[in-house]
Formats: C-alpha cells, structure tokens, sequence
C-alpha cells in the first residue's frame, strides 16, 4: 500500500469536503481514514489516503491538489506516509 497525508485548513465553506473528495475519487485515491472538524468558523481534515491506483505521478497530485485548496481558499497538503512521519516524530 502507497498511504500518503492529505491536510485541508482553511475557512469553512460549502464544498470543501466534496471537492477534495471527489478529485480523490476521479484520481483512484482511497480513503483509508478521515477525521475533519470545525472550530468557530476554521475547517481542518485530516486523512489518509491509499495512493497505489494512481495513474499520475505523486508531484503532479500534490500539484493538482494544492489548486483544489487555492481554488476552495483552503490550504490542502499531501506529503507521502514515510515522510509525514519522520516530520511529526517527537
């Protein structure tokens, strides 16, 4: 399996959850777990996705979806499994 992070922060609006998701879905990407909350008026998510039926190279989803968040006026990051974990060890 090909797990990678993928973070949505950001003012809350309408469509953040089906936009992000249905790149996701057009894409093969598999959603494994998934935990978004809402404080005041801030949405954050949090998932980890199976990118192993991923016809595109991993930069150009990373790519595709820093547009998705720019385009929603939310910041979307995706960092591979391996490398989130080595950022966030403590």
């Amino acid at each position: 399996m090909n797990k990678a992070i993928i973070t949505v922060v950001g003012k809350d609006s309408v469509g953040i959850i089906a936009k992000v998701c249905s790149y996701l879905a057009e894409n093969n990407i598999n959603i494994l777990d998934i935990s978004q909350t809402i404080v005041q008026e801030f949405f954050n998510m949090m998932m980890i996705v199976d990118m192993a039926r991923i016809a595109k190279p991993f930069e150009q989803v990373v790519n595709e979806l820093t547009e998705v968040g720019q385009a929603l006026g939310v910041q979307v990051k995706c960092q591979r499994e391996e490398i989130f974990d080595k950022m966030h060890r403590i």
